[in-house]
C-alpha cells in the first residue's frame, strides 16, 4: 500500500479525547496496510504557555532556550499520540525532530531545513511502526535544538513527504479546507476543491492563516501536492497541487482579508538615487517584513514614501527610522494605524480583464475609500480603513460571485 504522510495541529491534538481520535484514524489507514509518518504540532495553547512562563523569567530571553523550551510542546504530543496508538495495538515510535534525522541551519526560532537524513525513520517503517515526528522542529549541525518559526509543522510534513516520495500528504486542521474568504468573516465562503500553489501562496501573503507561506513554498519547489482537510470530519479537502489550464477559468479565486495594519509615510524625501535604499536596508537590518510600497510623483525633487507593516512592527520601524530620515533629510514621518489589506486573487487574472474595475466599483459603490494599490500578476490588494474590512470582504465576495459552485 501507499505511504501516508499526515499532519495534525494544535487543535487536531488539543486534548486526550481529540488525541484519542487522530489515533482512531490512524489507525483505520494503518490497518488498511499504508505506512505513515505522522507529524504533529504542540497541544494547542501550550506553546504561548511556555512563552509566558519565559516572559516571566526574562525580559528578553535566549533564542537558544526557547527553542529548547519550545521543542517540549512537540515532544510532549509525540508521545502521547504513540502511547494512544499502543492502546490500539498500533505499533508506533515517536521521534524528536533531530531524532527523525531533520538538520537545520542554526538560526534559532526561524531555522530552515537544510537537510533530512531518511536512515532512521526508513528502519521503523519497515518493521511496520508508525512513526510520529515532533513537528516545528530540528537540529543544526552543532547539535543545538531548533524550531522552524510559525506554521513550522507544516513544513516538516511537506519536507518529509519530499524525501520519502509519499504518495499523499495531508494536512489536518480545524477547517474542512481552503475557503473562498474566511468563512469567520464571510458567511457565505465556499470550500475549494483545487488550488494552485501561487493562489495559495498570494492568500498566505494577504493574512490567509490556513497555511503558512514557507510551507506552500517548499511544496511548490519539490512539487509535493498536498491535501488540507479536517480532522473531525472524513469529508473531502481541498488538493494544492501544481497550476493546470482548467484553473484559469475561474478568474478570481478568493478573497483574502489581513487586519492589523499600519502605514508609515516618509514625507518630503529628496528623489534621487540611493535614498530609498537606505530606507529600506535600515528596516530590513532591524529585521521588519515591509508589505505594500508606493512613491508619490517628484515635485520640486521631492517625493514621500509610503509603506505598510504589521501593527505590531510599527514602533519597531519608527525606531529604525528616527536616524536614517535625518540622514536623508526627510521633512518627517507619519503613522497610521487601524488599517487592513484586502485581496482578490486568482491565476485567471492572467488571461481575463476587468478584475480591477469590478473592485474598486464594487467598493466605490459602497462608500469605501481605498487609500493604497498592490498588484501581481494574480492579485490585486488595497489597503482600507480596518473598520471597514469585514463589510468589504463581504462586498467583494459577492461581487465576483465566489459563493456560487463552479
Amino acid at each position: 500500500m501507499a505511504l501516508l504522510v499526515q499532519k495534525y495541529g494544535g487543535t487536531s491534538v488539543g486534548s486526550v479525547e481529540r488525541i484519542k481520535n487522530v489515533a482512531e484514524r490512524i489507525a483505520e489507514f494503518y490497518r488498511q496496510g499504508h505506512d505513515l509518518i505522522v507529524v504533529v504540532s504542540a497541544m494547542s495553547g501550550v506553546t504561548d504557555q511556555l512563552l509566558q512562563l519565559a516572559s516571566q523569567l526574562h525580559p528578553e530571553p535566549s533564542e537558544r532556550e526557547i527553542d529548547v523550551l519550545l521543542s517540549t510542546g512537540e515532544q510532549t504530543t509525540i508521545a502521547l499520540l504513540s502511547i494512544a496508538l499502543h492502546a490500539l495495538k498500533i505499533p508506533a515510535v515517536s521521534l524528536t525532530g533531530a531524532q527523525a534525522g531533520i538538520v537545520t541551519d542554526g538560526k534559532h526560532t526561524r531555522a530552515k531545513i537544510l537537510n533530512i537524513s531518511p536512515k532512521r525513520i526508513k528502519e521503523l517503517l519497515q518493521q511496520r511502526n508508525v512513526v510520529v515526528v515532533a513537528g516545528f522542529q530540528g537540529q543544526n549541525v552543532e547539535g543545538h535544538i531548533t524550531t522552524l518559526g510559525r506554521g513550522g509543522s507544516d513544513l516538516t510534513a511537506i519536507a518529509l513527504s519530499a524525501v520519502f516520495h509519499a504518495e499523499c500528504c495531508q494536512i489536518y486542521t480545524d477547517v474542512e479546507g481552503v475557503y473562498t474568504a474566511d468563512p469567520r468573516i464571510v458567511p457565505t465562503a465556499r470550500k475549494i476543491d483545487e488550488i494552485s500553489y501561487d493562489e495559495l501562496l498570494e492568500m498566505a501573503a494577504s493574512g490567509s492563516k490556513v497555511m503558512q507561506a514557507r510551507s506552500v513554498e517548499f511544496a511548490k519547489k519539490f512539487k509535493v501536492p498536498f491535501e488540507v482537510r479536517s480532522s473531525f470530519t472524513n469529508v473531502a479537502g481541498t488538493i494544492v497541487k501544481e497550476e493546470v489550464s482548467a484553473m484559469e477559468k475561474v478568474v478570481v479565486r478568493a478573497v483574502s482579508l489581513e487586519p492589523s495594519q499600519a502605514k508609515v509615510t516618509i514625507l518630503g524625501v529628496p528623489d534621487k538615487p540611493g535614498i530609498a535604499a537606505k530606507v529600506f536596508c535600515r528596516l530590513a537590518e532591524a529585521e521588519i517584513n515591509v508589505d505594500m510600497i508606493v512613491q508619490n510623483i517628484s515635485d520640486h525633487g521631492l517625493t514621500d514614501i509610503t509603506f505598510t507593516v504589521h501593527k505590531n512592527f510599527l514602533k519597531k520601524a519608527l525606531v529604525a527610522l528616527e536616524s536614517v530620515v535625518s540622514e536623508i533629510s526627510a521633512r518627517e514621518v507619519r503613522a497610521t494605524e487601524g488599517i487592513a489589506k484586502l485581496s482578490v486573487v486568482g491565476i485567471g487574472m492572467r488571461s481575463h480583464s476587468g478584475v480591477a474595475a469590478k473592485l474598486f466599483s464594487s467598493l466605490a459603490e459602497a462608500g469605501i475609500n481605498v487609500q493604497m494599490i498592490s498588484t501581481s500578476e494574480i492579485k490585486i490588494s488595497v489597503i482600507i480603513d480596518e473598520k471597514e474590512g469585514k463589510r468589504a470582504a463581504q462586498i467583494v465576495h459577492d461581487a465576483f460571485q465566489l459563493n456560487n459552485p463552479l
